[in-house]
């Protein structure tokens, strides 16, 4: 027999490959014989990053980085040396987690820390780049990505603007000769799981707006300067940034990778399943154990359980899921794709790691052994 096992993290507790190396050993206590395919996943989100170098056997580098609100952090982003692709989460440089929340202001939080990763990825070698854009804290349209990248915004008297949503009235001029030259050669993909257009009621400031600080003045403020940014785009490059959907996303760091970087907004769960080689991977496989922290009716919307029982399903190969919980709409998940559902059934704390490694063994063991007696039957 054989099982290919492709869980997300168990986020708080477990990567997706500590997930996954549970739920094999829950197996492989029933039998020993079975073989085993261990794939970590994610859906674009948190847990990206880490997902794909476990599963490429790449590096995570270090880099000191601008944070949000101009100071120098600690950052870091994946290397897959295999396939020269550089893995970013524009979160650990441009993150709403790395403001106190006194502190929130997006006329002021910039993206160019994002833009520095994205440099040390090329620096590396990256000749593909794969980007995270959930849990932004800004609301700057990419345009501090691009100043770190080599990219000019001018203002009236010739001077660039500094950092933030705020500063994007000030745009007359933007230039992009001395943009990275190295960006027209790599390929760039960014997860993108949302389909807000930059501006207007449904845009970046209206609908993000407010939960990185913005008050109902500030919302309108930062709305009417990516509504002239995108003008100045439109007016001096050709670009009709507002028509693209996704371009709101991150705060408008959609638009800002369309427009400078030429890169293409695709579900995140599609990324991954496509730079882990999934499909690959799933010859003669007789069973696909998947999951995530927790199950719910929101897991059919792009989720990583779903998305990997999508490709099993074009292989006739069965799927069960585990998570810790279960929530509302779980019933969803069972004509959706997923065979089975499963949860630990356990009231456990899952910040402690051998709690829930425990219990994913557990019920993993539990599954082979009802597998088992339905082959010996």
């Amino acid at each position: 027999m054989k099982i290919l096992i492709a869980p997300d993290s168990f986020k708080g507790s477990l990567t997706a490959l500590e997930v996954a190396e549970n739920i094999e050993k829950g197996v492989l206590k029933v039998d020993k014989t079975i073989e085993t395919i261990k794939v970590p996943m994610a859906d674009g989100g948190e847990g990206t990053l880490q997902s794909l170098v476990d599963s490429h056997n790449g590096e995570v580098i270090e880099k000191e980085v601008t944070g949000p609100l101009g100071n120098k952090i600690k950052s870091h982003f994946g290397y897959l040396s295999d396939t020269k692709t550089g893995v970013i989460e524009m979160a650990l440089a441009s993150g709403l987690p790395l403001i106190p929340k006194d502190k929130l202001d997006p006329m002021k939080t910039t993206t160019y820390g994002t833009g520095e990763l994205i440099k040390a990825a090329l620096d590396k070698g990256a000749e593909k780049l794969i980007i995270g854009i959930g849990g932004s804290a800004t609301n700057d349209a990419g345009v501090g990505m691009a100043q770190a990248l080599g990219a000019e915004f001018k203002d009236e008297v010739g001077n660039e603007i500094s950092f933030g949503g705020g500063e994007l009235e000030k745009i007359k001029e933007i230039n992009i000769s001395n943009l990275d030259p190295r960006i027209k050669n790599v390929k760039i993909r960014a997860a993108c799981d949302v389909s807000n257009k930059l501006y207007g009621p449904e845009g970046a400031a209206y609908v993000y707006g407010p939960q990185k600080g913005a008050d109902e003045k500030m919302v309108k403020t930062l709305d009417d300067n990516l509504k002239h940014f995108a003008e100045i785009l439109n007016r001096q490059l050709g670009i009709d940034i507002q028509s693209v959907e996704g371009s709101g996303a991150a705060g408008g760091l959609g638009a800002g990778l369309v427009a400078f970087l030429d890169a293409e907004l695709e579900s995140g769960i599609e990324i991954v399943l496509d730079a882990t080689n999934l499909k690959s991977k799933l010859e003669n496989v007789n069973l696909v154990i998947t999951g995530e922290g927790r199950l719910d009716g929101q897991t059919i919307n792009g989720k990583t359980p779903i998305g990997v029982a999508r490709v099993a399903k074009e292989k006739n190969i069965p799927v069960i899921a585990i998570s810790a919980i279960f929530g509302k709409g779980i019933e969803k998940l069972t004509s959706s794709g997923i065979d089975a559902v499963f949860n630990m059934l356990q009231n456990l704390d899952l910040s402690i790691e051998d709690d829930t490694g425990y219990w994913l063994q557990f019920i993993s063991e539990q599954i082979t052994r009802l597998i088992k007696l339905e082959i010996n039957n």
